[in-house]
């Protein structure tokens, strides 16, 4: 399987941005799905999941309210909207495919990672 994000760049604050995650060689209706993200000299931080059929979405604390997570199975690609982005959204954000969903959305089971794709928030 693979997975490739586009969509990042530079937004302002306030401002919105619409991230693509597109999968390839794997049945991506069968998988959840996740978004992290990594800031320079911060850990990766759980940034949003889905399930398999779109039906249950699950965002980290420092984005509910302000990001949305969706897919299109038949298109076999995830989508991050980020609306009222703030300077700390800044980070190189990363697709990822779970295998395995037990326990709570940032501990699932990722296996697959796209190469991740850069946001920058600054006026």
């Amino acid at each position: 399987a693979q997975l490739e994000e586009s969509g990042g760049g530079l937004a302002q604050p306030g401002g919105s941005l619409r991230l693509s995650c597109a999968a390839s060689g794997c049945f991506f209706g069968k998988y959840a799905m996740g978004w992290f993200r990594q800031a320079p000299g911060k850990e990766r931080e759980f940034v949003a999941a889905i399930t398999y059929t779109g039906s249950s979405p699950y965002y980290g604390y420092s984005v509910k309210g302000r990001f949305t997570v969706s897919r299109d199975n038949e298109r076999n690609t995830m989508y991050l909207q980020m609306d009222n982005l703030k300077p700390e959204d800044t980070a190189v954000y990363y697709c990822t495919k779970s295998q395995g969903e037990a326990g709570p959305p940032p501990t699932w089971d990722f296996d697959v990672w796209g190469q991740g794709t850069q946001v920058t928030v600054s006026s």
